[in-house]
């Protein structure tokens, strides 16, 4: 596929068949992190991958809590999601369903060889992920391109410490996410929804559109 069709067609994927991923295409579509950027070079990523059904329902089960407040949070309105309705209950599936999911990919970083320079503006430091998520888009992309779906998730980063253990990641290492990977029950959508370019891309100045982007559909 062109690479701007994979962009446009890869949605976050809640619904897995039981198939599982051959050991050499697994190997070939996380291979492709190698090849992201990252600050200095440094290459702070390290992956595990998690096949055995018992160590997703231990993640499943340190995931549910969160996911459960999440959802109580949507409710109540504290809580503001975007997108196309239907989105909730399908993403109650996924949590509900997590073991099935053929691989689940524990993205860990050695935050020593990530450098953050915004880490004194007293507020959310962002730029870290900067040596971390180009390589799970990466991933991401790889996957789609032989076919297999992909959801990106970051609550279970929030226990860290019970996960840590459980698969003996070294106290220099931190979780950074969790990659879902598996061949999708559903057909990947024609295109993703999203919000026009002109109302994300300014000219010169924040809140000035760039008049280029009215014509990007």
């Amino acid at each position: 596929m062109d690479l701007l069709d994979l962009m446009r067609t890869t949605n976050t994927c809640r619904y897995y068949k039981p198939d599982p991923i051959a050991p050499d295409l697994l190997a070939m579509v996380l291979d492709a992190a190698r090849w992201a950027p990252t600050g200095g070079n440094r290459q702070p990523l390290r992956f595990i991958v998690v096949s055995e059904r018992e160590k997703k329902l231990a993640l499943k089960s340190l995931y549910l809590p969160i996911w459960n407040n999440y959802v109580q949070g949507i409710r109540q309105g504290s809580v503001k999601v975007g997108g196309k309705s239907g989105l909730l209950e399908s993403a109650d599936y996924f949590a509900q369903h997590m073991e099935e999911i053929p691989v689940l990919l524990l993205v860990c970083a050695r935050l020593e060889d990530v450098h953050p320079t915004d880490n004194h503006l007293g507020r959310l430091s962002i730029v870290g992920g900067a040596s971390v998520y180009p390589a799970v888009q990466n991933i991401i992309m790889a996957a789609r391109e032989a076919g297999l779906g992909t959801a990106l998730t970051t609550l279970h980063c929030a226990v860290e410490p019970e996960i840590k253990p459980m698969f003996n990641i070294p106290a220099d290492i931190s979780l950074a996410a969790v990659l879902m990977m598996g061949w999708p029950a559903r057909e990947f959508p024609k295109k993703l929804t999203r919000r026009p370019l002109d109302e994300m891309v300014f000219d010169g100045e924040y809140g000035v559109p760039l008049a280029a982007a009215k014509a990007v559909p």
